[in-house]
């Protein structure tokens, strides 16, 4: 059967992404959008022309690795030491308010207590991909705004590090140990560690004495994120904190926006298989049990993040004009809200109807949040020329 091999997906996928795309393009939506709508229609929900969605998810996760080793190779350590200073209390307390909201909500709308849990705490993070995605690379290496806003995700990242281990915990029965809290506070600060150590002593040196072989640069640099990030997956962490350390590590080096550069296709690749398995995943026989409950705290979280956002960094000393666009670019639900939905799911703490709440709720900020940001900032892929940065 055609539609049982790799390659098959894969034109679907990507031909079906040409389409789409141009229709988006027309209709003057994000690109993103496009990807999503693909998979719902050729999903298992859908035309049912691609079946095996692990697969696309498994690759798809590939691009959120890429995606955040990119982002680390262009923030200096000094940089991010001196902002993340500034913005913990902001990530926290931003954090904890977005779960309140949503554990009313769920409560309101009959969720049991720990549906709601797991319902505040899919609501707690904003999208690193979409954020980052929609940021133009001048803004992103060159200006403050990008600094603030990748210091909050990175915050965000370590609180969800926190949240699955407490989702393992719940499941288990056990709570919340001992063991727990030496996973967050002994194996982040060795795989920091070792990523300095061997950058210093070994990949500088490597980089240095063949620099002028691009594919070996080009190879060396994937085996560097990809081999961190599972040292960190094996250290109980997550490949995607692997990856970011993996890309912290070699910021210094003068050979990193190089690096970077020639990563971006390689992760945009990726990045549509991520967002079309997110469309795919949606199943729509629960449309009508959700509807009404994943509208109105989509709407919440769209009014309420940009707001909360502004209000706290404009507290902390940040100029208006900076804390407005941030909130705007952090408006939405994260991918980890997928994420927290999947396990949450697999290890019965919560049922289907609740889970797909999580996933339409996500996906509808994923779409209204793109289309506002594309709209009203400068952004890679912007419908007008004079919006049109990168």
């Amino acid at each position: 059967m055609h539609n049982q091999t790799v390659f098959y997906t894969i034109f679907l996928i990507f031909a079906g992404a040409a389409v789409f795309s141009t229709l988006v393009l027309y209709t003057r939506q994000s690109l993103l959008v496009a990807y999503i709508l693909l998979g719902a229609a050729l999903g298992p929900w859908g035309l049912k022309l691609v079946s095996d969605i692990s697969t696309v998810q498994q690759v798809g996760d590939v691009g959120i690795v890429f995606l955040l080793f990119l982002l680390g190779l262009h923030l200096q350590p000094q940089n991010l030491v001196h902002m993340l200073r500034k913005i913990t209390w902001i990530a926290v307390i931003s954090s904890l308010l977005f779960a309140i909201i949503a554990y009313a909500i769920g409560i309101w709308f009959g969720l049991t207590r720990t549906e709601s849990c797991v319902l505040g705490a899919s609501m707690m993070f904003s999208s690193t991909i979409i954020g980052l995605k929609l940021l133009p690379t001048t803004i992103l290496h060159h200006q403050h705004t990008g600094e603030v806003m990748i210091s909050v995700l990175l915050l965000q990242d370590i609180i969800a590090i926190i949240v699955l281990i407490l989702i393992n915990g719940a499941q288990t029965g056990g709570g919340l140990t001992y063991h727990d809290f030496l996973l967050v506070g002994i194996a982040l600060p060795l795989l920091i560690l070792f990523a300095f150590a061997f950058e210093r002593y070994v990949l500088v040196k490597l980089l240095a004495r063949f620099d002028r072989t691009q594919e070996y640069v080009f190879l060396l640099s994937i085996g560097w994120c990809l081999g961190l990030s599972v040292l960190g997956e094996k250290m109980g962490l997550s490949e995607d904190i692997g990856a970011f350390v993996a890309g912290v590590a070699l910021a210094s080096s003068p050979i990193s926006l190089y690096i970077a550069e020639s990563l971006k296709p390689l992760r945009d690749f990726f990045l549509v298989m991520f967002f079309f398995s997110i469309g795919a995943t949606f199943n729509f026989e629960f449309v009508a049990q959700v509807v009404y409950p994943a509208c109105i705290l989509a709407t919440l979280m769209l009014v309420l993040k940009p707001l909360l956002f502004k209000y706290l960094l404009v507290k902390s000393g940040e100029k208006a004009a900076v804390a407005k666009e941030v909130g705007f670019r952090l408006g939405q639900a994260s991918e980890f809200s997928l994420l927290v939905a999947s396990i949450a799911f697999s290890t019965k703490l919560i049922s289907e109807a609740a889970s797909n709440l999580i996933q339409a709720t996500t996906i509808l900020t994923f779409i209204a949040s793109s289309y506002l940001v594309v709209l009203k900032y400068p952004t890679p892929i912007a419908l007008s020329d004079n919006m049109r940065k990168d």
